[in-house]
């Protein structure tokens, strides 16, 4: 694992480019993430994570523009993507043709757009979106310092781990906003408020 600085957006977003898995703080928790459409660094993020392969992990997007590029928006959709992203917030929707890796036969995926510019200019860079998942081994608490994720996975398959804080230290909400909104979840940013914003 080779430790950089933000600064190292290039190097970074190669590694990924070429399949290898990386950590990285968004402003909730830590990351790690693997490009998209690459079935073997989803396989190499599986095994990171120690986690269930049959649970999909969420698409992560530079910008707003591009969702609609990956999933189909209800009205309400739009309104919560409107209000919300890039934030704190993961929604899941139903998905457009996709790797099947990526939704797992689900045909649902969770998208998610950081306010991070650092980790929205890495996803440009890498010219694709991200798989990302939080930074900690399947049934432990997420990390939100370096030094943590450092020593949790300083004997895993994780190439490049980017230096940085996590502003709030509490992972996204995740909504299921399909149908009806369900929060699955809870993170900053309430059921209360997501109600409210697509009245």
């Amino acid at each position: 694992m080779k430790v950089v600085r933000r600064f190292q957006t290039k190097e970074v977003a190669e590694a990924l480019l070429n399949g290898d898995v990386v950590a990285f703080p968004t402003e909730t928790v830590f990351g790690l993430a693997v490009v998209y459409d690459n079935i073997y660094a989803f396989r190499r993020l599986v095994d990171v994570k120690k986690r269930n392969p049959d649970k999909p992990f969420a698409l992560m997007l530079a910008d707003v523009e591009d969702i609609e590029k990956y999933c189909f928006l209800t009205d309400n959709a739009k309104k919560v993507v409107e209000k919300f992203m890039p934030g704190e917030i993961t929604i899941l929707v139903n998905a457009k043709p996709l790797p099947e890796h990526v939704t797992l036969g689900t045909n649902v995926i969770g998208i998610r757009i950081p306010n991070d510019e650092y980790v929205r200019s890495l996803i440009r860079k890498v010219g694709k979106p991200l798989l990302v998942t939080s930074a900690n081994m399947s049934g432990f608490p997420p990390l939100t310092d370096y030094k943590e994720v450092e020593k949790v996975f300083a004997k895993e398959d994780v190439s490049y781990l980017v230096m940085g804080e996590c502003v709030s230290e509490t992972p996204s909400t995740v909504v299921d906003i399909r149908d009806n909104i369900t929060v699955l979840r809870q993170g900053k940013i309430t059921k209360e408020e997501i109600e409210e914003s697509i009245k």
